[in-house]
């Protein structure tokens, strides 16, 4: 008879895990879970939270005539948000395309706001004087383009 080749392999033996090991990476694995879950649920508690408060600085946006008096605040409460501020006459229309309403100020045409605003409704205050805060844009024929977040009435 012929031989047989027989080959033995040689096996890496690795020690079973100890039951300690398991436990640990139990651990570490439902940490990771709560830290994660603890993460989504504040951001979406904070995310609430915002979306409420802006709702109620924005409740002002839209009023009836009766509620515009001289010295009231419509818009975002926060002044600071906006590094722009601009007083004069609040005019229904902009110019060539650029704005829905304009701001005459002292000194003529050229010294005009254009306006637009994704706060408040403009139209509600046209003819008065006002004092606007909002953020200015580039604009290709307005000399002065801004978006309005918070308005006083003057007069």
């Amino acid at each position: 008879m012929e031989e047989e080749n027989l080959s033995i392999h040689q096996l890496k033996s690795e020690p079973l895990p100890r039951r300690g090991d398991v436990k640990e990476k139990v651990i570490l694995g439902v940490a990771f879970l709560i830290i994660i879950g603890g993460g989504i649920f504040s951001g979406k508690f904070l995310a609430e939270k915002r979306s409420s408060s802006n709702s109620k600085e924005l409740a002002k946006g839209s009023v009836s005539q009766e509620e515009i008096k001289k010295g009231e605040e419509f818009g975002l409460k926060d002044k600071e948000a906006f590094k722009d501020v601009a007083t004069g006459v609040l005019k229904e229309g902009g110019v060539d395309g650029e704005g829905t309403h304009h701001l005459e100020r002292e000194g003529g045409v050229s010294q005009n706001v254009y306006l637009t605003s994704s706060v408040l409704n403009l139209q509600q205050f046209v003819e008065r004087k006002v004092q606007i805060w909002g953020e200015t844009f580039t604009a290709q024929k307005a000399g002065w383009l801004m978006d309005v977040g918070k308005l006083k009435v003057l007069d």
